[in-house]
């Protein structure tokens, strides 16, 4: 179960301790509550949870100097 927990906490997008590092709080809290209004929503969060993990994958994508020509100049 722990191994379970670890992959879960550190390898799923890192959305929760996104939020978690912008607004001070523990990314453990934020997971938490994020079960609980999925369930208590039938799970309409999920799309937001995608939205923000796609926000992040397409943010570091453009910002990385490696990939974006316009910062080779």
């Amino acid at each position: 179960m722990n191994r379970f927990k670890h992959y879960i906490e550190w390898q799923v997008f890192g959305v929760c301790s996104f939020i978690g590092e912008k607004m001070g709080i523990a990314s453990a809290t934020i997971r938490k509550y994020f079960i609980y209004v999925s369930l208590l929503t039938m799970g309409s969060p999920i799309i937001f949870y995608i939205f923000i993990a796609f926000w992040m994958n397409i943010k570091n994508y453009i910002l990385s100097a490696k990939r974006n020509p316009l910062r080779n100049w």
